[in-house]
């Protein structure tokens, strides 16, 4: 693990240290795209859920969320009653969104339809936003571990190719921050479950680690999406949970990010 010193001047390299969200980079070139991924500054919750807690799930006070929701979406052009989410239950579900709102059961959210905004709720877990400029669809991913093992990445991008004719080549990829290898320390039941170049065992502990980021980015460069056109997060929730949320650093009571993308027009 980084020191508290060597996380803070890391986020402060990064310009991070106050913001609410990061713009991935990789959109950059694709008119009319918004995406961001939430940090945990700026919001008007209290501790252990301070400050910018995104997550309805949780104990905070829900009209913070709300106010949270409030602030993150409109530093995007964007209001909360134009998100679209789905109740997480880390299986491989892939919800074709046609309007805004929520569901349940569905950890992955693909459109084509302008001006939705879509979230997947995150504290560990990796998120994959996805883009295919040519035919203007989009997905969010919402890939724990059972997720990625799962291969909803790679579901997903099929996915997109069965409803809209996405070409793989033509995508850009963003995996934001989750838990890094170096903090995701897993059982035998659940390294099992990974392919040898995702995980390493560490005999000093005793365990295997596991690399969510390789595993998710490996699914998409194995359908045929560039490397150059897949951007990843720097970020690790666990190591830098002063500007993340993270349910392993705080032991199951934190607060939750979200992770977004949407067609401007």
């Amino acid at each position: 693990m980084k020191s508290t010193q060597e996380t803070t001047n890391f986020a402060a390299a990064m310009n991070i240290t106050s913001q609410s969200c990061i713009r991935p980079a990789i959109f950059d070139d694709v008119p009319n795209i918004v995406a961001a991924q939430s940090t945990r500054h700026g919001g008007v919750s209290h501790a252990p859920w301070n400050t910018l807690n995104l997550g309805k799930s949780t104990d905070d006070n829900p009209s913070h969320v709300q106010e949270n929701r409030r602030i993150f979406c409109r530093q995007l052009g964007y209001d909360p009653e134009q998100m679209a989410w789905s109740k997480q239950v880390h299986e491989d579900r892939i919800r074709i969104v046609d309007s805004p709102g929520g569901s349940e059961g569905y950890d992955a959210l693909v459109t084509n339809v302008p001006r939705i905004l879509l979230a997947v709720s995150i504290a560990d877990c990796t998120p994959v936003l996805i883009c295919d400029p040519v035919k203007r669809v989009i997905a969010a991913v919402h890939a724990g571990w059972k997720g990625t093992v799962a291969g909803l990445a790679a579901k997903t991008l099929r996915k997109m190719h069965e409803q809209y004719g996405t070409s793989f080549a033509d995508c850009r990829v963003f995996i934001g921050a989750c838990i890094d290898e170096c903090s995701f320390e897993v059982g035998n039941e659940v390294a099992v479950q990974f392919d040898d170049p995702f995980k390493r065992y560490d005999p000093d502990i005793g365990k295997y680690m596991v690399d969510l980021k390789k595993a998710n980015a490996h699914q998409c460069l194995a359908l045929g999406v560039p490397a150059t056109r897949i951007e990843i997060s720097p970020f690790s929730t666990c190591i830098h949970h002063e500007h993340f949320f993270s349910h392993r650093y705080g032991k199951g009571v934190t607060g939750r990010g979200l992770c977004v993308i949407a067609l401007n027009g």
